[in-house]
């Protein structure tokens, strides 16, 4: 049978929040860093986030690695800064899990004894499958604990699925929510299109994971016309390794957006401001060679705030590409009002962080 949200997180996540992936913290010999991985958990909560995806691409997959064994580990920490911070607001609790049948059945069993909300099943690593294999994937996992969909690019691991395939995916009880991140428009317009055709439109929220085309995302709302009748659907919120950065400056700019499209005025402004972040996104998730340099870029970007103290990942192989760092550096200097320097300072002068 399908888990079912608290009220109030389903309230959150359909008016739409900044999710941010939590990144991984580590010390130089790539052992966890427990003060710093707490710190970075803290920030997001103090940036005035909505809640926090932990386990997924950004927190590093490794962490599930045989002789590593953090999975568990960095979930229970969030749960516990969470906790700590006593909160009077809805915070949404984002676990993700990967692998065969067993092994996400295993991570969702764990994901919802430490008290998580959803499960970002991802659909990397695994092309051998069928769709209709991933189908029952998913279907397994929602028995466990609500479903948070998620359209990976094919880039970083992901594979491209048939419009049918999230058409089914939409009617699977238990799916409250979808994260859009091919980095494509035809597909990502698929996903939408699957999600208004379905009886099951009003319980699913659509997320921008589309790091490339996160403020165009906020600001549209798609429309088909099912059965003789237009369905609208917007795209309320994100979940974001973009938003792992700078987030109090990503909190305003989802309210922006918001606003914009209350009053169904866009501003130039905030248009000029998407194609900033979309250029300063290209630096940091290293889009020149593939994103190969993604999760290091954004540790290197939390590394010059103080949030980090190391940009290492636990692969060896995970580092800035040639020239990544000078791109990093172009882009800070240019958008100075796309991060939130001052914010992290201050707070860490403050003892928060």
């Amino acid at each position: 049978m399908a888990q079912n949200l608290s009220s109030s997180i389903r309230t959150l996540l359909h008016e739409g929040t900044v999710i941010p992936a939590h990144p991984l913290a580590l010390h130089k010999d790539r052992t966890l860093d427990e003060e710093r991985q707490r710190a970075l958990t803290n920030y997001y909560i103090s940036s005035g986030a909505g809640g926090v995806a932990v386990g997924v691409h950004t927190t590093q997959f490794e962490i599930r690695n045989e002789g590593i064994d953090l999975y568990e580990t960095v979930l229970r920490m969030a749960i516990e800064e969470i906790n700590k911070a006593k909160l009077t607001r809805p915070f949404i609790k984002v676990a993700g899990v990967v692998g065969e049948l067993d092994q996400v059945q295993e991570e969702a069993k764990i994901a919802k004894g430490l008290g998580y909300d959803l499960a970002l099943v991802s659909m990397g690593g695994l092309s051998h499958l069928s769709e209709e294999e991933h189908l029952e994937r998913v279907k397994t996992v929602a028995e466990t604990m609500p479903v948070f969909g998620f359209y990976l690019q094919p880039a970083v691991g992901g594979r491209v699925f048939s419009y049918e395939f999230w058409r089914a995916f939409a009617d699977i009880p238990g799916v409250y929510a979808i994260k859009l991140a091919p980095f494509d428009r035809y597909q990502t317009i698929d996903v939408v299109r699957a999600v208004c055709h379905s009886e099951r439109r009003d319980d699913i929220a659509l997320y921008t994971g589309n790091d490339d085309h996160i403020v165009d995302d906020l600001l549209t709302t798609f429309r088909f016309r099912v059965e003789g009748n237009v369905v609208s659907k917007p795209i309320v919120g994100g979940l974001l390794g973009q938003w792992a950065v700078w987030t109090s400056k990503a909190v305003t700019l989802l309210e922006q957006a918001k606003e914009a499209k209350q009053d169904g005025l866009i501003p130039a402004e905030l248009l000029t401001a998407g194609a900033e972040l979309t250029d300063a996104n290209a630096a940091i998730f290293d889009a020149a060679n593939g994103f190969k340099g993604s999760i290091a870029g954004i540790n290197e970007i939390l590394r010059r705030q103080g949030l980090l103290r190391e940009r290492i990942c636990l692969m060896e192989h995970e580092r800035l590409s040639p020239g990544q760092e000078k791109e990093i550096d172009r882009i800070h200097e240019d958008y100075p009002h796309l991060h939130d320097n001052a914010f992290v300072r201050n707070h860490i002068q403050s003892g928060v962080l």
